[in-house]
């Protein structure tokens, strides 16, 4: 089986089988690296041109019911400094950011209690009310049916549910056993029942993973055709089992994100702030292998460091709404342009 082979096969059909992604993975060289960066940005730029789409993240609650293995702000963490904004402050946020010509909110948190559907919904109709044409992205994990019905009924678009490992067995082994697979697949379906522009994704590295379950990633996002895909490397935090395990790495993870541009040529694709965490360069690099979002904070700037889910979170300064000009001048020294409008996905 060449690799070259392989490349030009998935970029073609944007399918392959599971054996020839774990092949792809496996055998995985600079020069094949080289090849898939360049036909990915191709494929990328014919959909998008040279924009990047901005969003703007408030992390709203590092309060959670649950206890993954791998998060910092897993509810055993006893050394967390927990917070939760409340709707004004939510609310603030939002006004600062359209201020600053942010047009999509993506509200993230922990499962925590408080934010029942009344308190979101609230919050949802206020930010759609006060800002036109601006879209709201939530975050907020594992819900029922009726809770997603009716946050979208009351104006969300967009759902993020990283789906973190499509490995059954890989997934018992990152949660504790309260957690399903099963529930998290079945939250994916249900999300894009209801209408939702629907993301998941997956960590890179992440202890246990093998080349195997990463094919298994790959085959899902084909199957699947998420509208947005958060890959990023698994970095490990000091509060958690998993705090002596090795971080992923920028090179599997820019890597898979050129696939899995050639798998969905359309799909919204983040470089994430994992991957600017682990090398000043990281989020450049992760736009160079075919990602076209990035993701600067509006959170408040003194909650930013306890929204802490692994140890060295990039959290003041250019990752920051507030130094968007900032931002847009390192994608423009690679060739990029930030646009700050919804963002929304160009099918067909």
């Amino acid at each position: 089986m060449e690799i070259d082979n392989l490349i030009k096969k998935l970029s073609e059909t944007h399918s392959l089988s599971l054996s020839e992604y774990e092949y792809l993975i496996e055998n995985r060289t600079e020069e094949a690296a080289k090849i898939l960066r360049e036909k990915a940005v191709k494929i990328r730029r014919e959909i998008y041109g040279n924009t990047v789409f901005v969003r703007g993240l408030i992390e709203i609650s590092n309060i959670c019911k649950n206890d993954c293995l791998y998060c910092g702000i897993r509810k055993s963490n006893a050394h967390c400094d927990r917070y939760r904004l409340t709707p004004e402050e939510i609310l603030e946020c939002a006004r600062e950011g359209y201020s600053l010509g942010f047009r999509t909110f993506v509200l993230q948190g922990g499962e925590d209690a408080y934010f029942t559907d009344e308190v979101l919904c609230d919050i949802i109709r206020s930010i759609k009310q006060n800002h036109k044409g601006c879209a709201v992205t939530l975050s907020m994990g594992e819900r029922s049916y009726e809770s997603y019905k009716r946050l979208f009924d009351a104006g969300a678009d967009r759902y993020l549910l990283r789906h973190e490992t499509a490995d059954k067995e890989h997934y018992e082994k990152l949660h504790p056993k309260e957690m399903s697979f099963d529930n998290r697949m079945e939250c994916l379906k249900n999300l894009r029942e209801i209408g939702y522009q629907v993301g998941c994704g997956f960590m890179v590295g992440s202890p246990y993973q093998t080349n195997k379950s990463l094919a298994k990633d790959l085959k899902f996002i084909e199957e699947f055709k998420p509208d947005m895909c958060g890959i990023g490397p698994f970095v490990p935090h000091k509060e958690t089992p998993f705090a002596k395990e090795e971080q992923g790495t920028v090179e599997l993870t820019c890597y898979l994100l050129s696939i899995i541009r050639l798998i969905y040529p359309q799909v919204l694709l983040p470089s994430t702030t994992a991957l600017g965490t682990i090398h000043p360069m990281g989020r450049e690099m992760g736009i160079e292998a075919g990602a076209n979002v990035v993701m600067p904070n509006l959170s408040p700037v003194s909650v930013r460091k306890k929204y802490e889910l692994y140890n060295g979170k990039i959290c003041t300064g250019e990752e920051s709404a507030q130094c968007k000009d900032c931002l847009n001048q390192r994608m423009r020294s690679i060739g990029y342009e930030i646009v700050v409008d919804r963002g929304d996905i160009k099918i067909g």
